[in-house]
């Protein structure tokens, strides 16, 4: 199975955003507004949320806001897929980048059913793994990332190696992602290959 990166270069990220909302983005679509929100959401929960595109793509409406039409302050999600037994149900901080991303949705749809997928297509129907696929792979090109390590996963990674590059303890990272060890998470963020590369650059025989 071909590695999949994350986003290590924070300057990368912004240029993602940036393009998401620039001028140039699907300019010849007559739903080019929808796509911008919707996409700039997506990317801005993607990488903060650090859930699994499955569990992403499932949330919907009425978990991030409340009766009254308000952002809630936190998301409750059971992750379809661990073998951790205590990650049961996750409660996820909605952080500014999301929430600002959301509201600028919220704006734009006015009208959202809180049986609404969060995330959807044009038609309503719930947005699926193989179109965010493509979505980020064209993103990751537009900004200059080799795309060809560039998936889905990216995004939940992302999160693990900044938090890691931050100097956050690995065993949240760990708790965070859902892994069974600090073992599990280093070399799914790719920090033992990043530590074998720097002894390579050293030894030069």
């Amino acid at each position: 199975m071909k590695r999949v990166d994350p986003i290590k270069d924070k300057q990368k990220i912004f240029a993602i955003k940036n393009y998401i909302r620039s001028a140039d983005y699907l300019q010849d679509s007559i739903y080019k507004q929808f796509y911008q929100y919707r996409d700039s959401m997506l990317f801005s929960w993607g990488i903060n949320c650090a859930l699994r595109i499955s569990d992403l793509l499932s949330i919907k409406i009425k978990d991030v806001m409340n009766s009254h039409g308000k952002v809630s302050k936190y998301l409750y999600i059971k992750p379809r897929k661990t073998k951790k037994k205590s990650y049961n149900e996750l409660k996820i901080f909605i952080n500014d980048s999301m929430e600002k991303s959301l509201q600028r949705y919220i704006k734009q749809e006015k009208c959202l059913d809180p049986d609404d997928y969060l995330f959807k297509t044009t038609t309503g129907n719930k947005l699926d793994r193989i179109r965010v696929h493509g979505l980020i792979k064209k993103w990751a090109k537009a900004v200059g990332l080799n795309n060809d390590r560039i998936s889905c996963h990216s995004m939940r990674k992302t999160w693990g190696w900044q938090a890691y590059k931050m100097g956050i303890d690995i065993q949240i990272i760990s708790q965070k992602l859902g892994h069974n060890s600090e073992r599990v998470t280093r070399r799914y963020i790719g920090v033992d290959q990043e530590a074998v590369n720097d002894v390579e650059k050293q030894i030069c025989l």
